[in-house]
């Protein structure tokens, strides 16, 4: 039987479409009603908010690629205008079940509980009276309605915003110059705005429902036919040319103020838009039918997240947990002693962030430390982790700060902390030119006794504690020597121009990760045909990279068991006979946003386990900065494994990859019912550790 040719399209899934799967299954959280209600809400806003960056980015690019007339095709085949009508087919109904959730579950429900989200017919004149009350005086005041006449263009629209087209009483026939008009909402009005009331029930009412309730109030004498919400998404990502600017952050500053007006990529209007004003708005925006996204209620979603915080009802929420500590940990005066003892594991959300931080608090306080080394991809604002390093600065220290500018979205904040970083007198870099650094790295160096000594923090996730409570990630606090001789290298490739380091325990991208993950992969192979234990158990958030996953389907082939747990995006394609047959693919969702890397070769009886902030894709393989480090302690590695164990057993949060590309949700009701997330809390909330399976 001849050899099946495992590059053929046939045998991956499109990336885009892949994620649009994902939002999928962030949405079905929303219809889930084991969740608790203000919980579906949000998991509603995050699928709106991830469809919103999808667009900024993704289709954003693709648009621009096939305006440059394609470029080379994917793993899968589709060219870019396929892709480009196959995203709008699946969107569509990605949204169009976004708002039968909204008005057929969750708004009902919430009326039932007393905490309705209103509309104005439902309106009591009490309310009725103070809404309007409201309007003269906050929202009014502050709206500019911009008539549309050859003397008044269209005007410039927001990436994002809330805008209204208002017709007006006019000609006999549709006459856009003279009958129409734009109402924009600054960003600076809520969106959600809370009616007058005692107590944890109140109800609650969107600012676009306030404006068009009151809109004839801003064209006195003339009389308003119709109302509608749009909302225009536009390009949002970053260009900047590296080889041909002398100031990153200088350029990145003046690229930022143009992203809210960058290239529109989608337009949502409100369904009973009629049909004549939506061709008009997309002459305005340079926009088809395939960019068009008719909506059943408000443009924005996302801005139904704010109900979450106005309404106080713990009921509705998940309960409320304190992140467990570990036991070596728990009221250890001085972090440094503790970690001289042996490694500490921390696995986030069960275990506090607080010892990093505690870290890098005790490291600016301690006379003893010469030197502090930090990645920073996301931290915040108001990070405590940058007071900790911006202390160590004002106290003396050599603080060095690797400060990644370009984290999408982020961008802002990150510039803000360099400022800060710098006015410390901190040495703040970007990295290295073409290549973002997305590695999780912290350095300590002290002085001691029997010399100098390098205490490191590696991690999975970002320096971000408000995150580190909702994202699982794994962190290795440890002094071995070899590890920090590894972390010192990375750095002073980071900061200065040496040449590619030779490490002795970490892997690092863009040198390096790849091809171990090949030769680990092969390597497994190679125990299969040879009767030796043979078992890949990956964990990521995505898995994209073509060669990586050949080198799966030709694992598969010779025998490895191959289990991947993968959050979002995954192109590969299981369970295909002759191919993939010996692979798994699932995915978790839940309360938490699995996030950790975690990559266990079974190695013919002698395991390695890798947690790493890297996924497998091509950006992360050869355009980032990325760590992977071994866990070399027998019993981080068991604890990990048992992890591992339990998300692979999960039966209540675990979807299953078929070979077509679609996911089915694993069986409930299940005899002996498996929550990965849930038993994990539980766990860490008794004790310092997981259950065992």
């Amino acid at each position: 039987m001849d050899a099946p040719d495992l590059k053929a399209p046939q045998h991956y899934i499109n990336r885009e479409l892949s994620f649009l799967e994902f939002n999928q299954r962030v949405l079905d959280q929303a219809f889930d009603e084991s969740v608790p209600l203000l919980e579906r809400l949000k998991f509603l806003c995050i699928s709106c908010s991830n469809l919103d960056e999808f667009f900024e980015i993704r289709v954003a690019g693709l648009k621009q690629l096939q305006e440059l007339g394609g470029g080379p095709p994917a793993a899968d085949s589709l060219s870019v205008p396929e892709l480009l009508s196959a995203i709008h087919d699946r969107a569509t109904r990605l949204v169009n079940e976004q708002y039968r959730c909204l008005n057929e579950l969750l708004l009902p429900e919430l009326a039932s509980e007393g905490v309705p989200l209103l509309g104005a017919a439902e309106w009591s004149p009490q309310a009725q009276q103070w809404l309007e009350d409201y309007f003269e005086r906050e929202v009014e005041p502050v709206l500019s309605p911009l008539g549309l006449d050859p003397a008044r263009p269209f005007p410039r629209i927001q990436n994002k915003s809330l805008n209204f087209i208002v017709r007006l009483e006019g000609k006999d026939a549709f006459d856009r110059d003279s009958e129409l008009a734009i109402v924009q909402a600054p960003r600076s009005l809520p969106r959600v705005v809370p009616l007058p009331g005692a107590g944890a029930s109140r109800g609650c009412v969107l600012l676009s429902t306030i404006v068009q309730a009151f809109v004839a109030k801003l064209f006195p004498g003339i009389r308003v036919i119709g109302c509608y919400q749009f909302r225009v998404t536009r390009n949002s990502d970053l260009f900047v040319d590296e080889e041909e600017i002398d100031d990153l952050r200088r350029a990145l500053e003046g690229e930022l103020a143009h992203r809210r007006y960058g290239a529109a990529v989608r337009l949502e209007t409100s369904s009973d838009c009629p049909e004549d004003m939506v061709k008009f708005l997309q002459a305005q925006f340079a926009s088809n039918g395939l960019d068009t996204y008719p909506v059943a209620g408000p443009v924005n979603l996302n801005r139904l997240s704010a109900m979450y915080d106005l309404v106080q009802r713990p009921d509705l929420k998940y309960p409320i947990f304190t992140p467990g500590m570990s036991r070596r940990l728990a009221g250890a005066a001085d972090i440094f002693a503790v970690i001289r003892q042996k490694d500490v594991l921390l696995e986030h959300p069960y275990q506090s962030f607080a010892p990093v931080m505690d870290l890098l608090r005790q490291a600016a306080a301690d006379p003893q430390v010469l030197a502090i080394k930090q990645t920073l991809y996301r931290a915040g604002k108001g990070s405590p982790l940058v007071d900790a390093l911006v202390a160590a600065a004002n106290a003396g220290k050599d603080v060095t700060v690797i400060v990644e500018l370009r984290a999408r979205f982020d961008e802002e904040a990150n510039i803000e902390l360099s400022n800060r970083l710098q006015e410390a007198g901190a040495h703040v870099m970007y990295g290295v030119v073409g290549y973002k650094t997305h590695a999780k790295l912290a350095l300590v160096v002290r002085r001691e006794s029997n010399g100098i000594r390098r205490y490191c923090h590696l991690g999975t996730g970002n320096y971000h504690p408000r995150t580190a409570r909702v994202y699982t990630d794994y962190g290795l606090l440890t002094c071995d020597d070899e590890i920090g001789q590894d972390v010192h290298e990375l750095f002073l490739q980071l900061t200065s121009l040496t040449q590619t380091p030779k490490l002795n325990r970490l892997v690092q991208s863009p040198f390096g990760m790849h091809e171990m993950v090949l030769s680990k992969l092969a390597r497994e192979a190679e125990h299969a045909r040879a009767g030796r234990p043979a078992r890949l158990i990956a964990k990521m958030n995505a898995l994209v990279d073509p060669q990586a996953i050949e080198a799966l389907y030709r694992a598969s082939r010779a025998g490895v068991k191959v289990d991947l747990i993968v959050r979002g995006i995954c192109a590969l394609r299981p369970g295909i006979p002759g191919v993939s047959e010996n692979i798994t693919v699932r995915s978790i969702v839940g309360r938490f946003l699995e996030h950790s890397r975690v990559f266990y070769f079974e190695n013919g009886g002698e395991a390695e386990l890798y947690c790493a902030s890297a996924d497998w894709m091509e950006r992360n393989f050869f355009r980032r900065v990325e760590v992977a480090f071994p866990i070399r302690r027998a019993r981080h590695r068991e604890r990990i494994r048992r992890d591992l164990d339990l998300y692979l057993a999960d039966n209540c949060q675990a979807w299953r990859l078929r070979p077509d590309g679609s996911y089915e949700r694993l069986t409930r009701g299940a005899a002996q019912p498996v929550n990965a997330q849930s038993e994990l809390l539980a766990a860490y909330a008794a004790g310092p550790g997981p259950p065992a399976l």
